[in-house]
């Protein structure tokens, strides 16, 4: 089922950085595709409260495996690097290693992963989670949907 855009959602501000040096990705691309995304998200809220329903745009970095890998330390007590943390105030910060890995892994180009990993934090703002195998299961299945479906517009 296609997203329905509410005209009366507020501008939703985009701003990636890619703050890491090895692997470049299309920022014009990522941009397009979380603004596309976006109200499909927002149709998503879990929860009345959910940050996505209040807020008025994202920042998103790319980050090397070592400063993902240190944000994860910070944040989660994992020194591990990681494709995606989310934060609860329009913050998202991608490892660039591990997303590369996954892209390989899944049969995506990076920048498609890059993407789907934006659309996973996206529905952590909107109050999903994947604490448990199953909200995992439900959560990547609504991402995917998401994903491909965004996919055909951008």
């Amino acid at each position: 089922m296609a997203a329905q855009i509410d005209l009366h959602m507020r501008p939703f501000g985009i701003e990636i950085s890619n703050r890491q040096k090895c692997h470049p990705f299309n920022r014009d691309f990522l941009i397009r595709m979380t603004r596309a995304a976006y109200p499909a998200c927002r149709e998503a809220l879990r929860e009345t409260n959910a940050p996505l329903a209040t807020l008025t745009g994202l920042e998103a970095t790319i980050l090397s495996d070592r400063r993902i890998g240190r944000v994860h330390r910070e944040f989660f007590g994992d020194p591990s690097p990681t494709d995606v943390i989310t934060f609860h105030h329009g913050e998202i910060v991608l490892g660039a290693g591990v997303v590369i890995e996954n892209a390989a892994r899944f049969g995506r180009t990076p920048d498609e992963e890059a993407a789907l990993c934006l659309i996973h934090g996206l529905l952590h703002l909107a109050g999903w989670e994947d604490d448990t195998p199953a909200a995992a299961k439900k959560m990547a299945f609504r991402q995917e949907q998401i994903f491909k479906q965004t996919r055909r517009m951008v």
